[in-house]
């Protein structure tokens, strides 16, 4: 598994009040993440499932010796999952937990391009309407005439409301934490 895309973080931009981000497809919505919390972009593939686990996690892969554990976004959003093509993409994102750096892989439709938003282009999250929870979105960039969803990795991505859905998953209840009702 290579880099689809190499990634660099571009400092004149951020000094000019621009911030670069990855977008991405998931669901046939426009995602974006903030390029800084970008390690790498891989191919899907060689996912090894944990049982017990919640839906949104899809399993761990082996990242250079790492145990690098995957999320399905489009689970976490409550959505149905990523339907794998040839186009799906893990992208493996470094966020800070409790002062340790972790990389954590989620799972996208696709990877679009890097784009630079300026500050002014950035409206706040919606206080309504949005088909994810508003804790998840950093807010709404403004690219020709349309809305990217940016994401807030740290809220999508937390590791202690992840464990806590995790434990709760085992012991056979669903929070109402953005995870869709059992049917079973």
């Amino acid at each position: 598994m290579g880099n689809i895309v190499p990634v660099v973080a571009n400092a004149l931009a951020q000094a000019i009040g621009e911030q670069q981000y990855l977008t991405f497809q998931l669901g046939g919505e426009m995602f974006a993440i903030e390029i800084l919390n970008i390690r790498e972009i891989i191919e899907y593939g060689a996912l090894t499932t944990v049982p017990m686990m919640p839906p949104f996690i899809r399993g761990v892969i082996n990242l250079r010796g790492s145990v690098v554990p995957v999320i399905d976004l489009s689970v976490r959003f409550g959505r149905p999952p990523v339907a794998v093509t040839r186009r799906t993409c893990i992208i493996i994102i470094e966020i800070d937990n409790a002062g340790e750096r972790q990389d954590i892989g989620v799972v996208v439709d696709s990877v679009s391009e890097v784009l630079e938003i300026p500050a002014n282009m950035v409206e706040p999250p919606p206080s309504f309407g949005a088909r994810i929870r508003t804790d998840f979105i950093q807010g709404m960039g403004k690219v020709n005439d349309k809305f990217v969803i940016i994401l807030n990795v740290h809220n999508v991505l937390s590791v202690e409301e992840m464990s806590q859905l995790s434990q709760v998953a085992q012991v056979g209840g669903v929070p109402a934490l953005g995870l869709p009702e059992s049917t079973t």
